[in-house]
């Protein structure tokens, strides 16, 4: 705790979630009181407890009965690419397969292509399109995944945008190398030789330029076996980056129980993990990423094991996935509603997953995630009378203020 002297801003007369355990209280703290200093927070409880201190010398903001929550954290998404894919929907609706859609260039392929013939110019105002989109509902630090180069080159590119998008916004990016996130049509037919080029040349080349924090692989039947992701893990932790898998999405192939192995930050998707890959994700301390935004819409049907989750006590972090294919939504919001509606989180799990545990998932739960003393002050005011507010009603913004190290962005 600070001493009152260094506190710049104050604020008086709030209710505070300081999400400090993910329980169904919110970690609540009614009539209370936030003071910051040099951009962390340095006091923060009832207001009946508040030590006295220098009105002249402090900016105290009157919160009027308003909520406090952390910054929010959306830890998975994919929102540097290029073009889009709305011609793919259209034709989806219209009852073409997702082999027709292939055979004619679409799916990943036409994003990889679309994203290769891109400036880093072109692909930075579009995802900074994306990424306003989620600052504006309250999103302080998130997750920007590559994956749509798979090639060095490219890879490269998106990597560096992502991290020109973080030092030009008042927003943390946690960047994370996804080479292994489709076979490229080069490599068509042989992906265990483009794997070797992710693990001997692409994820040397990216440790080198510091780009990543973290490693990503897309394990499944249409991605890679569990022997081509075990190989790309060895890789990383060569190289010293965490890991993390989007496994179990479609089948179950055992990708969360090797990611386990490893000491992973987390496995997202899991609508199909079992309860021996929830065990192994249990021991480990990984975070088990939701993604409501693809259920919704590629229309699926196989809800996540909620259950099991929480019986072996496995945080439950929240994303919106937004990318071109699968879940082009750029709304944390409406994944708040969505986790609720969809997958029966009630909303105090479904704030948790898009606070203290997305923040687990990125490896940051240290820095932020909660409102305690000593962590940064990223800080949300909502013009709401209960959390409950911020996953009930979603198209009506109720965020009033959004501070960044203690500094207002909003």
């Amino acid at each position: 705790m600070t001493s009152t002297a260094t506190w710049q801003t104050l604020f008086i007369n709030v209710n505070i979630a300081t999400m400090d355990d993910g329980s169904n209280s919110y970690g609540a703290i009614n009539n209370g009181a936030l003071a910051i200093a040099d951009g962390k927070i340095a006091w923060i409880g009832e207001q009946s407890n508040l030590p006295a201190f220098d009105k002249s010398a402090v900016d105290v903001i009157d919160g009027q009965g308003k909520w406090i929550t952390p910054g929010l954290i959306d830890c998975h998404t994919h929102i540097v690419y290029g073009s889009h894919r709305a011609n793919e929907f259209e034709m989806r609706l219209q009852g073409a397969s997702y082999e027709e859609i292939a055979n004619s260039g679409g799916g990943i392929v036409s994003t990889v292509k679309a994203t290769r013939a891109a400036s880093a110019e072109e692909l930075y105002v579009s995802a900074h399109k994306r990424l306003s989109a989620l600052h504006n509902e309250g999103v302080t630090s998130l997750e920007i995944k590559s994956g749509y180069g798979l090639d060095l080159e490219t890879e490269i590119k998106m990597l560096k945008v992502a991290k020109r998008l973080e030092e030009n916004t008042p927003v943390t990016v946690r960047k994370t190398f996804l080479g292994a996130h489709a076979v490229p049509v080069e490599y068509k037919d042989n992906a265990d030789a483009y794997i070797n080029l992710v693990c001997e040349q692409m994820i040397p080349e990216i440790a080198k330029q510091n780009l990543a924090d973290a490693v990503d692989v897309f394990c499944e039947g249409i991605g890679f076996s569990i022997e081509q992701t075990e190989a790309v893990f060895k890789a990383a932790k060569q190289y010293g980056l965490p890991v993390k898998v989007h496994a179990e999405q479609l089948s179950d192939l055992g990708g969360s129980e090797l990611a386990a192995k490893y000491s992973a930050l987390s496995s997202d998707h899991v609508e199909f993990l079992s309860e021996q890959g929830v065990k192994a994700m249990s021991a480990a301390n990984m975070t088990a990423v939701l993604l409501p935004g693809a259920f919704y819409f590629l229309r699926e049907t196989k809800l996540p094991p909620i259950e099991l989750l929480r019986a072996h006590n496995v945080p439950m972090a929240i994303a919106s996935d937004a990318n071109p294919g699968s879940s082009p939504i750029n709304s944390i919001q409406l994944m708040l509603n969505m986790a609720c509606t969809l997958f029966r989180l009630t909303p105090s799990e479904a704030l948790a997953g898009v606070t203290c545990h997305a923040a687990k998932a990125l490896g940051i739960d240290g820095v932020v995630g909660r409102l305690e003393v000593g962590l940064d002050a990223d800080i949300v005011l909502w013009d709401i009378e209960q959390p409950a507010q911020l996953c009930y009603q979603f198209g009506v913004n109720p965020l009033a203020a959004l501070y960044k190290q203690g500094k207002k962005v909003k």
